[in-house]
């Protein structure tokens, strides 16, 4: 394997979502143009995570290299000035999606965290697809339904709202704040029924 050599690297080890995204944000501003940051993670999500917020931002995503639990992500800043990151408009909140829920609408909720997380604890009947496996995977979604996404905090589900949207899906809404506040029903081996 070659080495990279960066000319930053930024210690996210031991975070989780959304702060590993929170401190490449934070380190991404001060790093001038066309430099290079090395981003290194232990949480899985981090690869999808960072990946489509470097899309999202305009940033160059270069690439991530695994050492052993650590995931090392290379970025390489955008030389545009006038960076502007995309945030999905379309957002609704708990309550209103545990509305639409006890209502029995005929919605899909699409819970993008990752399988683990998924199975101690979700929204029954959301479906899994975790955000790596979003691009693979968006076709078993169908277009004309409501999709409401949802992740740990509203970060991951607003890149995959946006990832849906670019796929032709109109009817995407991002939840927010999403699980870390959710106090409707769930399922999975935490379940705590309410």
């Amino acid at each position: 394997m070659c080495n990279i050599n960066a000319d930053i690297i930024l210690d996210a080890k031991g975070l989780a979502c959304p702060m590993p995204i929170v401190k490449t944000k934070k380190a991404m501003n001060e790093l001038e143009a066309g430099k290079v940051i090395e981003v290194q993670a232990t949480d899985k999500g981090s690869k999808p995570d960072i990946k489509a917020w470097a899309e999202s931002t305009g940033h160059q995503y270069l690439g991530t290299l695994e050492d052993g639990d650590v995931l090392k992500h290379f970025l390489r800043k955008s030389s545009n000035d006038e960076v502007v990151e995309k945030k999905y408009p379309h957002v609704i909140n708990n309550d209103e999606l545990k509305k639409k829920i006890e209502s029995n609408e005929n919605i899909v909720v699409l819970d993008v965290r990752e399988a683990v997380e998924y199975t101690f604890n979700h929204i029954p009947g959301a479906i899994s697809i975790p955000m790596g496996e979003l691009d693979d995977r968006a076709k078993e979604l169908r277009k004309e339904q409501e999709i409401f996404v949802v992740c740990r905090t509203g970060n991951r589900s607003d890149l995959a709202a946006q990832k849906l949207r670019e796929k032709g899906f109109d009817k995407v809404f991002n939840v927010i704040p999403g699980m870390s506040e959710w106090n409707g029903n769930t399922e999975g081996i935490n379940h705590e029924g309410g």
